[in-house]
């Protein structure tokens, strides 16, 4: 939230009860009022040749690897094992965020996000959702857009 206020970006908070049973991106849309489509996922994964990215994937979309990879130019992409998760990050899981992360890493966005006039991501909490306008976020993570996710 720092980071955005800092780039004097408007944002509006929405908490939820979480539930450890169900952390998904689809069962927190549904506790924030919004459709899977418009509730936007970070993953951390790891290409062969560039290393480690964001890729940031409507809740109710899984990612597209090979168009991904194809987008970074790697020849290949894998989910960077949970267990690294939070020291790459800082973040657990259900709670990553590209803003604030602990290491910088490209940050690659589905062009789905630009259908929407305001989207939702991690707060970098469980529990705890921002709602803002897509083309701030992509300003604010200095993320590029494509279409990797299915």
């Amino acid at each position: 939230m720092r980071i955005l206020e800092g780039l004097k970006i408007p944002f509006t908070i929405h908490s939820y009860e979480v539930d450890e049973e169900n952390l998904d991106a689809v069962t927190v849309a549904a506790k924030v009022g919004l459709p899977p489509e418009q509730v936007f996922k970070t993953l951390l994964v790891r290409g062969d040749r560039n290393g480690c990215c964001f890729a940031v994937i409507p809740a109710n979309m899984e990612l597209d690897f090979k168009a991904l990879a194809k987008l970074t130019g790697d020849r290949s992409m894998e989910m960077v094992p949970l267990k690294e998760v939070t020291p790459l990050t800082g973040y657990i899981r259900s709670g990553v965020t590209v803003l604030g992360a602990k290491k910088e890493f490209p940050v690659f966005v589905d062009f789905t996000v630009e259908l929407w006039d305001v989207i939702s991501i991690s707060a970098g909490q469980r529990g705890t959702q921002l709602f803002l306008a897509p083309g701030d976020y992509l300003r604010a993570a200095q993320a590029a857009v494509g279409e990797f996710a299915r």
